[in-house]
């Protein structure tokens, strides 16, 4: 099914919106849908099973215009480069490459305005990306036992991932993830992904008492929700 579904014998669809289309057959999804991929900087179409080729082209060519468009808004990257600025917890820092090649190692720190780097590497973007992941980590592991802590509940293990659009999840056994680039996000919108996380801890649903619960976990709720809502993909430009 994958090699017909954008090869319809429509001649309106033009091999660049091929281009811009990446199909996903979805076992579990139950109507087709168009879902941004920020890193690919492409659309990805999702495909229930039961789905003819013929119609997913159709529903392709249907949303064209909107497919287009919210590939254009897609800003550009931000990689870890000599004087770039990456938001770190909020706060904007630049990032400061003192490169000799006599270094025996890379070492990276934070230092008032600056993400301080001293390597022997050409391009030490990967250990740029590893401290932030391990900084990362540590905040976010700090602010998710102490919400536990307040709502009586123990964290079974917390993970640090790198996943395309969920911020977090938490199993019923008490496991949670993260995704390392909520470092990214200003502090409020972080606390609020921490927040939710823990409040499934208590209540495994999206229910009004889970909402309260969130709500009272979080430094900012109202701001950190509508944060995360409008702006979350946008955590994706950064280390590419």
């Amino acid at each position: 099914m994958l090699n017909k579904l954008l090869n319809i014998q429509k001649p309106e669809i033009s091999e660049e919106l091929k281009e811009l289309i990446e199909i996903s057959v979805n076992k579990r999804a139950k109507r087709l849908y168009l879902k941004l991929d920020y890193k690919k900087k492409i659309v990805r179409l999702v495909v229930p099973p039961n789905i003819s080729a013929k119609r997913a082209g159709e529903f392709a060519f249907e949303n064209e215009a909107w497919i287009r468009k919210k590939i254009s808004e897609i800003p550009e990257n931000i990689d870890f480069s000599h004087g770039q600025k990456i938001p770190v917890f909020g706060k904007e820092l630049i990032i400061n490459i003192d490169y000799n090649s006599s270094y025996k190692r890379t070492s990276v720190d934070l230092c008032d305005k600056y993400i301080n780097v001293s390597t022997n590497k050409d391009n030490p973007s990967g250990r740029i990306e590893r401290f932030l992941k391990e900084i990362a980590g540590q905040k976010l592991t700090k602010l998710a036992k102490e919400k536990a802590c307040k709502s009586n509940k123990i964290i079974k293990s917390i993970q640090l991932r790198d996943t395309k659009s969920r911020w977090g999840s938490c199993s019923n056994d008490g496991r949670i993830n993260f995704s390392w680039r909520l470092i990214f996000a200003p502090y409020e919108a972080m606390d609020y992904v921490v927040a939710h996380e823990v409040a499934h801890l208590t209540y495994m649903n999206h229910s009004k008492l889970f909402w309260q619960l969130c709500e009272n976990l979080s430094c900012d709720y109202v701001y950190g929700k509508a944060w995360m809502q409008k702006n979350g993909n946008t955590l994706m430009r950064y280390g590419y």
